[in-house]
């Protein structure tokens, strides 16, 4: 039994609610913790969980997989851990995500570099979705460096044999020392200002940590971030990492191989230009000799659709022949019954029976024939045509 006027909340409310505080609070969203791991257990899927302790207290930890300085976590380390505080609702534990650990007594520098790798990593500087691809065939290729060092003289020597149709623009500066940074940063806004640069190459020889500090400074790794062309980071030597390498568009390992990397090999050209060339000559040859046999096959087929004239003529020859015959059957035929019809018809002629003796009787005032004694009256004048002529009558009786 509860009073009305008193909240009473659940376990998982409670719990909730405490890891919402823990995430608004920037300290323990960001924090550095120094500690000794008693005791470290890697799970199958990659993942470590451990304690970190020292004299008074403990401090559950979990670091999840491809999390930088996993290797460091074993039983008896001492480290230093970066990370974030959480509670692990399903059982109520603080705990610590993990995702950075040095071992303890790591260098300022180390720590620091560290420090702004999260930072910068965070932001998404070293995102390889940024990261642009770069040019085949550069004419320009900016390059900063010291003037009067051996990296200048390597990326001259380098190009000059690999590639000598580049132009070189160098923009000198300092690359080691209190004032390095700031004149790195100055040369990258030069190439910025300069036109038509393809690609920019920046780089020194190898080094100590605190020597090649410089191009692990934040304003250099900004100057990389915001560089106009693509950036080729040639910062030490093969086992040395910077900040610059992590931004740039490309590493490599040498100043040498950034320039191996920046043009192409004009021997390579030549032979990638011979084995097109003969490729092109063979794809000709063959697209030649299949024309000429496609164009073969229609001639054959066009000397085999020509229509045999002399045959086709013969066979005119024959139904002209056979159509006059046939012309001249009928014409025989049409003749001989016009002759019929003409004997019939004379037989018929008026003329012919007049020539025979007989006459043909008209009424005069009207010529009408009469053909019955009824059709004339005494006295009527009547016509009488006889084979030659006729004469008038006046009708006695």
């Amino acid at each position: 039994m509860t009073n009305s006027d008193t909240p009473v909340y659940a376990v998982s409310q409670v719990v909730t609610y405490m890891n919402q505080l823990l995430e608004y609070d920037d300290v323990l969203q960001d924090i550095w913790i120094e500690g000794e791991i008693p005791r470290a257990t890697i799970s199958a899927a990659g993942h470590a969980y451990f304690t970190l302790r020292d004299g008074n207290s403990s401090l559950r930890c979990v670091m999840f997989r491809n999390s930088r300085g996993l290797e460091h976590i074993e039983d008896g380390a001492a480290i230093i851990a970066h990370g974030r505080m959480s509670i692990y609702e399903s059982r109520g534990d603080l705990q610590m995500v993990v995702d950075i650990a040095q071992p303890e007594g790591v260098g300022e520098l180390q720590l620091k570099l560290e420090q702004l790798m999260l930072k910068l990593e965070q932001e998404g500087l070293f995102d390889p979705s940024r990261k642009r691809p770069i040019p085949e065939f550069p004419r320009r290729v900016g390059v900063i460096t010291s003037e009067t060092g051996a990296v200048w003289h390597d990326i001259q020597t380098v190009t000059a044999r690999r590639y000598p149709l580049i132009e070189l623009v160098l923009a000198p500066t300092l690359v080691q020392g209190d004032r390095a940074a700031a004149g790195i940063v100055d040369a990258f806004r030069a190439m910025n200002s300069e036109p038509n640069i393809d690609m920019v190459i920046v780089g020194r020889g190898g080094g100590s940590l605190e020597d090649l500090w410089p191009f692990n400074e934040e304003a250099v790794a900004r100057a990389v971030f915001a560089s106009q062309s693509p950036v080729i980071s040639a910062v030490g030597h093969e086992t040395d990492h910077t900040i610059c390498d992590l931004v740039a568009d490309l590493r490599a390992a040498t100043p040498s191989a950034a320039a191996e990397l920046a043009v192409p090999d004009r021997a390579e050209l030549a032979m990638r230009v011979a084995s097109g060339h003969q490729a092109m000559g063979m794809f000709i040859d063959d697209q030649i000799s299949r024309s000429t046999q496609t164009l073969n096959q229609l001639r054959t087929d066009l000397e085999r659709s020509i229509p045999d004239f002399v045959t086709l003529r013969m066979r005119l020859d024959d139904m002209l022949r056979a159509a006059e015959s046939q012309l001249d059957s009928q014409l025989q035929l049409t003749r001989e019954r016009v002759e019929g019809t003409r004997l019939r018809l004379q037989s018929l002629n008026p003329a012919d029976t007049l020539r025979r003796g007989y006459a043909m009787v008209e009424r005069k005032d009207s010529g009408a024939a009469v053909t019955d004694a009824d059709d004339v009256a005494p006295d009527d004048v009547i016509s009488v045509r006889v084979s030659h002529g006729s004469f008038d009558a006046t009708v006695i009786d």
